[in-house]
Order: C-alpha cells, then sequence, then structure tokens
C-alpha cells in the first residue's frame, strides 16, 4: 500500500484452540470458517434471508478481491451472495452481441436505463471496440453494472473493479439510490497487500492450459509436482482429472511481474486513499501481511501462506516437497508473513456482521 497510512492487524487468533485445518481443502475450510466465525456466519446468514448489502471491493490489482469474495460466498452460502467483476461484465456484453435474444434483453435495458452524454449507439460501439474515438463513459459502466445486479436483486452484492478512477468516485457514493438500495446498508472494503507479495504472485503464477485453472510453484502447489530432468526444472501437475495431467505453464508477461502493471498499481492506490477519507459510508478493512513479531499473537501458523521448495532425489525418482512460512518485506520494510486468504476473510465475516450490527 502507499506509505502513509497502514490497517490494523485482525487477529484471528483464538486462544486455547490451535486445532490446524488444511486451508486449501474445502471440507476443512468449513470446518475452520465454522471455529473461527460461526456465530458471525449463522447472524450474517439470518440477516441475507431477509436483506440484502452492496459492497465495493477495492484493492489494487491482483490483490485478492475475486478470492475473498468467492470464499465469503462459500462460508455464508453461494446461493445468497453474488461477485460481480466490471472486467467480467464488460467480456460478458461482447458475448451478449452474439446472442440475438440476449442481445435484445441488454439492449432493452440500456434503452430504459442509460443516461448519459454519448450517445447509446456510440457508447456501444466504443465497449465492442468498433471505435476508438470515444472513452466508454461511466454512465454507460454503471447501466451495465445495474443490469448485472438486476438479475440477482435479492442478492448481496460484492462490486469488484469499481470505483477504478477519480471521476467515477462519485457515482459510487450514490450508487444505492440509484439502484433502489436506500433501505439496504453499503459499504466499502480496502485491501491492503505489500506490493511485494504482488510481484511475487505475478512472477511465479501458472495456469493449466485447458481449464486454465490459476497456481503458482511457489506459493499454491498443486498435489503432484514433475520434473524436467532435462532442464532440471520442477514443474505443476493440473490436479482437475478432466485435463488428463496437462502440465502448467506460465502467462506470458507474468515474469515481468507488478512492473508490468505499475499505472493500474498506482491508480487504484489514488482512488483508496481518497475513499478513505470518505464520510458517510461504513469501511471495513483487511491486511494480507502480518509482522513476524506480531505472528504467535495474532495468527495461527497454519493461516500463514507456506512457500514451497522442491528437491528431487534421483534414486527414488520423486520429488521432496519443503515448506516453510512466506516472509516477505512490507512495504514500510518490516519483515512480514502474508496470510493464506481463508484468514483474511475471517476478518471480512467479522466486520461485515459488525458493519451490518448483528
Amino acid at each position: 500500500m502507499t506509505k502513509g497510512f497502514s490497517f490494523p492487524v485482525f487477529k484471528t487468533k483464538i486462544e486455547g484452540l490451535s486445532q490446524p485445518f488444511a486451508l486449501e481443502d474445502p471440507v476443512e475450510r468449513k470446518k475452520y470458517f465454522t471455529l473461527k466465525a460461526g456465530d458471525e456466519i449463522e447472524k450474517i446468514r439470518e440477516y441475507l434471508s431477509h436483506n440484502n448489502f452492496l459492497g465495493f471491493l477495492l484493492g489494487p490489482k491482483n490483490s485478492g478481491k475475486g478470492t475473498y469474495s468467492k470464499l465469503f460466498a462459500e462460508a455464508i452460502g453461494p446461493e445468497r451472495i453474488r461477485h460481480i467483476s466490471v472486467g467480467d461484465i464488460v467480456r460478458d456484453v461482447h458475448a451478449s452481441f452474439e446472442d440475438e435474444t440476449e442481445k435484445g434483453k441488454l439492449l432493452t435495458f440500456l434503452k430504459a436505463r442509460y443516461r448519459g452524454a454519448l450517445p447509446l449507439d456510440a457508447a456501444i460501439d466504443a465497449l465492442l471496440g468498433r471505435s476508438t474515438s470515444n472513452l466508454l463513459p461511466t454512465e454507460f459502466i454503471l447501466a451495465l453494472i445495474e443490469y448485472e445486479i438486476s438479475k440477482d436483486e435479492k442478492k448481496a452484492i460484492f462490486i469488484d473493479g469499481f470505483p477504478r478512477s477519480l471521476d467515477q468516485i462519485s457515482y459510487s457514493l450514490y450508487f444505492r439510490e440509484l439502484l433502489g438500495y436506500r433501505d439496504n446498508p453499503d459499504f466499502f472494503v480496502f485491501m491492503d497487500v505489500p506490493e511485494t507479495i504482488i510481484n511475487e504472485r505475478m512472477q511465479n503464477r501458472v495456469i493449466c492450459p485447458v481449464c486454465h485453472a490459476p497456481r503458482s510453484l511457489k506459493l499454491l502447489r498443486t498435489k503432484e509436482i514433475g520434473y524436467n530432468k532435462e532442464k532440471k526444472e520442477f514443474y505443476l501437475i493440473c490436479d482437475n482429472p478432466k485435463c488428463g495431467g496437462a502440465r502448467m505453464v506460465a502467462k506470458e508477461g507474468d515474469n515481468l511481474g507488478i512492473e508490468a502493471i505499475r499505472d493500474r498499481i498506482e491508480i487504484d492506490k489514488t482512488v483508496m486513499k481518497t475513499l478513505l477519507g470518505m464520510e458517510g459510508v461504513s469501511k471495513i478493512y483487511l491486511r494480507n501481511a502480518v509482522p513476524a513479531n506480531e505472528a504467535a499473537e495474532k495468527v495461527d501458523m497454519y493461516e500463514v501462506t507456506p512457500e514451497y521448495s522442491y528437491v528431487y532425489n534421483e534414486k527414488e525418482g520423486k520429488v521432496k516437497v519443503n515448506e516453510t512460512p512466506w516472509t516477505v518485506l512490507d512495504d514500510e520494510g518490516v519483515s512480514s508473513y502474508s496470510l493464506l486468504p481463508a484468514a483474511v476473510v475471517v476478518g471480512l465475516i467479522k466486520q461485515i456482521a459488525k458493519t451490518l450490527g448483528l
């Protein structure tokens, strides 16, 4: 995060309860969430049986917004939660225009709801890339988000990717009024992730060429590890049985790390810093890293992101996996541990419950 402000470390450790959980396993995660935030989960479920909320996810690109909202939905119940990514919306619109039925529904909605200086046809041309003479207006993006929300009006909504510039901030502040969410709370969810973590996540990311699932040789391994004797390189093999043991590969450009998205990162920081000073909207703070000297007091060590290294046993023809806590320097230069997503989501669950007055 930008130097000048920092979020508090959220304590997830419960004294006297140190039972470890394998947080990469959905069954284990369910037990973990029940232990760490069971009361809050039940209260939020009850609340969402009659109400909803609108949460704006704010953090640098690749800070984990989609992952956190997905795990929150897993803990509370996916039938109650919807995650809306502005980037996904834009991609979905392209697909909608290839289907006449979906195209008709979308155009009918936009004609009724879009309000902007740029004509609707011109805004659509800008979105579809048929014209580069106009920028996509915020009013048009807002209408597209509204269209998505109209599909699931009874669900609580997390919005990822809006606002993403200073000129969109005023729209976000009055978004619930525009959508008829007056009687339901909205809040900002701020995410503090050190740049070193974003950088290493990107540089070590690999994906399955078949199912496109992301993993990391260093930080999020699969069950089976392969070894190329000629190149003396280790690689991950996709866990999905439908992929037939596909070898996971790096994405083009990821070797550049955070510098490839530096401009986007700086804009995100500026938006967050501005919104942190806004009055009248509840704020939730998520921190990915905990100072190493505070870890024993604040978290259980199984909640810390492991760093993996590998040794190939020539005689046995097997790969041995070594695991140690992943240690990074945060943006203030403090030696820190990165937390696993589930541990961060415990803080999200508890803070949302408090924000909703439960």
